[in-house]
């Protein structure tokens, strides 16, 4: 692995998710998803190239050819200082910022070059994330009723006092079934399970556990935070078809692997931000008026251990004049 930082980097990243989501907040409910992500893209690109380091994007938008939006392999920031591996997610959940829905956030993180995991070929991860909490008391393999009493130990709590959030789709259909035979509370999200991980780990929002299949790109980002926080997941590639699976293995992947935390990220200088778009129930979004906005973060570094939640006020008056960002779209 390449330099370690020495500075906390996630304060100078917390300007990278604001900016990213004062671009991308303007397309709330206009059900422009390539809008959005384009204003948040094309943001964030601009803020983490003022920075110094030497970075390149692990987890992005696809391989250059097939992404023209902060594509795996691209190099950002200024060149100077530490080098580093970046994941970002421009926006967890476009889908819910084009409705206009809630738990829309803007993600990024960094680690010592050549520390995150690479999905290569796969798209889907099986997982599940937990908070400090219950840290070392699930097991990806065991069944979901197992967890839930692990965690309820963990927790001194009951089963039926838990809330487990999972991805509303089909392929979930009987895990949702076995969570509620085991008497706990289900929140269904349509999108955005990196928030959703979070969730586990921040106090009072209410989430305990996170399970079921999601992006993998989503695991790696999900990892970096909870590293930070002092939670866990854990994850096995699930394959769309045998042909991923095989092209996996030609690439010197195991897909019946199971990875830990420290396995998607190796590095113990982890930096993690994310900003809200849309309000939700880890993060508030972005709330315009006719002379600026305001924007609620949260930055965090695994070294240290320090969270911090920021709120932050924007100035229009003042920003415009050297921004190159047209976050006031009247000017």
């Amino acid at each position: 692995m390449g330099e370690k930082p020495s500075r906390n980097l996630a304060l100078e990243l917390a300007r990278v998710t604001e900016a990213a989501s004062l671009a991308a907040g303007r397309h709330m409910g206009r059900g422009d998803k390539e809008g959005g992500d384009r204003a948040a893209v094309d943001a964030m690109r601009l803020v983490l190239n003022s920075i110094d380091i030497d970075g390149v994007i692990v987890i992005g938008e696809g391989e250059k050819d097939h992404a023209p939006m902060l594509y795996n392999g691209e190099r950002l920031g200024s060149g100077n200082g530490p080098q580093v591996d970046i994941a970002v997610d421009p926006i967890d959940g476009t889908r819910l910022l084009a409705l206009g829905l809630g738990n829309s956030i803007a993600t990024v993180a960094l680690a010592e070059r050549g520390s995150m995991f690479r999905p290569g070929p796969f798209v889907y991860m099986d997982k599940i994330a937990v908070g400090p909490g219950a840290s070392g008391r699930v097991d990806l393999d065991a069944p979901v009723a197992d967890n839930l009493k692990a965690v309820a130990k963990a927790k001194a709590a009951d089963v039926d006092d838990l809330t487990v959030v999972i991805l509303d789709r089909p392929r979930h259909e009987q895990l949702i079934g076995e969570v509620r035979r085991a008497g706990a509370r289900i929140a269904l999200i349509t999108d955005g399970d990196v928030a959703g991980a979070l969730m586990t780990a921040w106090p009072n929002s209410g989430i305990d556990m996170l399970v079921g299949i999601g992006g993998a790109p989503e695991g790696v980002l999900a990892a970096c935070a909870l590293k930070c926080m002092g939670g866990e997941i854990q994850a096995r590639f699930r394959p769309r078809s045998s042909e991923e699976a095989e092209l996996g293995r030609r690439q010197g992947y195991d897909p019946d692997r199971r990875l830990g935390i420290d396995d998607l990220v190796a590095g113990t200088d982890v930096f993690f931000a994310a900003t809200g778009i849309t309000d939700g129930q880890l993060l508030n979004g972005v709330k315009y008026s006719g002379t600026g906005a305001t924007t609620h973060s949260l930055v965090m570094r695994s070294r240290s251990g320090t969270i911090r939640e920021i709120t932050s006020i924007h100035k229009w008056e003042k920003l415009m004049t050297f921004s190159q960002i047209d976050y006031d779209l009247r000017t």
